[in-house]
């Protein structure tokens, strides 16, 4: 009752709020269980709308400690949209938008005091019916899990690759726009120079930003989720079997594996933070290492369009230059093919495009710009 004390209007309204956003919940999973053909399916449905159940009770409880009125429900217009297209066109097809839903009620309540426990769930429910949509299971999901594992691990062969690709583009357009202008060779060698410096530490820098916040938004979700199994226990692991269940898990054999899942602390939370949160504890990767991948990498990328300069002048540096580079762009865009679904050679040939497409225009600048000059 004390903690009732300091509630205002807003926070009554904020309650009855959230009461029918749980009660369109349980009305929109109790529609899914109903045109779901499969048995076991549908009762993940009823259970998911159980869960609900509880949100929505956790939250009538609240208005009425707070002197407030508990509002009558009708299903929503949208509850109802989705109901219809359930029906007509199977669950599947509607999946996707409820999990989108389900996330968007995890961020609402992340900020709200009452909530503790909530964004776990509605996570876990995301998880939950993406994972019944298709969306975790299969060999296309497990060759997308992979792949998500391989960036991460290769955190620092990702900046390496793109800090290489970023230098040996942005000094080779800026060595093409002064060679265009028919600058000296001196100033266009003090033009490389400057840009490969300049690039390569905003490019570290930038990279140590990215990782460091990645890495911190990372552990502050694998802390909530360590307070909330500790919380609540209970409800993780029925969270946690259902997730497994939504993969084609017996329900029996699901509820037995997260019983003992949960009952390891450790294991639990190194679970959890894979099933609900899509994240590999011991892989978040290292901002120091990201950052110093991506320097070297965009320096020597940097170097090559600047390199023969060091060596010679005049046509035959701007064109060993040139060659140079459209040579590296290519061994780097299918080098690139290693993070996309593409064949070396495409993407290779890609970047050789978009590499002369650049220049083309960089050089034209130069040129006009040295013509203006001139005159």
């Amino acid at each position: 009752m004390k903690a009732q004390q300091n509630t205002t209007a807003a926070d009554v309204a904020r309650y009855q709020q959230n009461y029918i956003i749980e009660m369109d919940g349980i009305a929109l999973y109790h529609s899914m269980a109903a045109a779901e053909r499969d048995e076991k399916r549908a009762a993940i449905f009823e259970k998911l709308a159980e869960n609900e159940e509880r949100h929505a009770q956790r939250w009538a409880r609240l208005i009425q400690l707070a002197g407030g009125v508990v509002p009558k429900h009708r299903p929503s217009a949208r509850v109802r949209m989705l109901g219809w297209m359930a029906r007509q066109f199977g669950t599947k097809r509607v999946l996707p938008i409820i999990s989108s839903l389900e996330a968007r009620d995890e961020a609402g309540y992340m900020h709200q005091p009452e909530a503790a426990g909530l964004p776990a769930e509605e996570r876990a429910h995301s998880r939950t019916l993406w994972a019944m949509s298709g969306g975790s299971s299969g060999p296309a999901s497990i060759v997308g899990t992979e792949r998500w594992h391989f960036t991460s691990r290769g955190g620092s062969l990702r900046a390496a690759v793109f800090g290489m690709n970023d230098g040996l583009l942005s000094n080779f357009s800026l060595v093409m726009g002064f060679a265009g202008a028919e600058a000296k060779p001196e100033y266009i060698l003090l033009a490389g120079v400057a840009g490969l410096l300049a690039g390569s530490f905003s490019m570290a820098a930038g990279e140590y930003v990215s990782i460091t916040a990645q890495r911190e938004v990372f552990e502050q979700q694998i802390a909530m989720e360590k307070q909330e199994l500790e919380m609540s226990p209970k409800e993780e692991e029925e969270e946690l079997s259902l997730i497994y269940q939504a993969k084609g898990v017996p329900e029996l054999e699901a509820s037995q594996l997260a019983r003992r899942i949960i009952q390891n602390p450790k294991i639990a939370i190194d679970t959890l933070a894979r099933e609900e949160l899509g994240l590999d504890p011991s892989e978040l990767g290292s901002p120091w290492t990201a950052a110093m991948s991506s320097f070297f990498a965009f320096v020597i990328g940097a170097f090559v369009p600047v390199a023969p300069y060091l060596l010679t002048s005049g046509v035959t540096a701007w064109l060993t230059s040139a060659s140079l580079s459209f040579c590296a762009l290519f061994g780097v865009g299918a080098l690139l093919s290693i993070f996309t679904a593409r064949g070396p050679i495409v993407s290779g040939a890609r970047m050789l495009g978009i590499g002369l497409l650049v220049s083309a225009i960089t050089y034209s600048v130069g040129w006009l710009l040295g013509v203006s000059v001139a005159g």
